[in-house]
């Protein structure tokens, strides 16, 4: 997979994605996010600190670049025995083959010590029980478009964008049939073209920017 293609969570911003289990009557919490900054990153490790702000520990680790990449990452014991909860967190992280990704796992104690070796085998645990349940997607850089074509047209315009492998983000019906669209960059030149034969060249075909989606 290129730079630019590869694996993220297919979660929305402000979407999270939670697994839980529980060790030797410790609760062990793990929520992932999508984040492609530090910025990012702190935010929502912040968010579920102040969510579980009476939990035992509340360990992270991110890497908010391409997967395995170390550009853009981060993690923390937040108590816990140094080298024991964030980074092999983050060691689950960098092999799991998806990028831009936080994890917070938050552990409420219950009363058992489970010793330097439990403690990595659990939160690292943790992680791997979120990836595997985890939505992703791959990675792509879009080109955003607003096509507008005469409204008996619309049909086979839509046909067109689905073809492409592209998706529809806004309709309007009001004069004409117009559409804010979605398409890979590497079919672009291809969806302009047909666009333009569907219409005999009439129809209005606009690029506004390209996007990471």
């Amino acid at each position: 997979m290129s730079a630019e293609h590869y694996q993220v969570p297919d979660l929305k911003p402000g979407e999270r994605h939670r697994a839980e289990e529980t060790i030797r009557r410790s609760r062990f919490i793990v929520t992932m996010a999508r984040v492609a900054s530090n910025e990012e990153a702190k935010a929502f490790i912040d968010e579920v600190r102040a969510e579980h702000a009476h939990a035992t520990h509340n360990c992270w680790a991110y890497v908010a670049g391409a997967p395995g990449d170390t550009a853009r990452i981060g993690a923390s014991d937040d108590g816990e025995p140094k080298g024991t909860a964030g980074r092999p967190m983050l060691t689950a992280l960098l092999h799991s083959g998806v990028g831009e990704i936080a994890a917070v796992v938050t552990r409420y104690f219950g009363g058992i010590l489970l010793g330097t070796g439990g403690l990595v085998r659990a939160y690292q645990g943790s992680v791997k029980l979120g990836l595997e349940s985890l939505p992703v997607k791959t990675r792509e850089k879009m080109a955003r478009y607003v096509v507008s074509v005469e409204p008996a047209q619309a049909p086979q315009i839509e046909h067109i964008i689905a073809q492409a492998g592209g998706r529809i983000l806004t309709t309007d019906f009001r004069f004409d049939a117009s559409y804010e669209a979605q398409i890979p960059v590497e079919a672009a030149d291809a969806f302009e073209a047909r666009i333009a034969q569907a219409t005999s060249g009439e129809g209005l075909v606009d690029r506004l920017e390209d996007e990471i989606e």
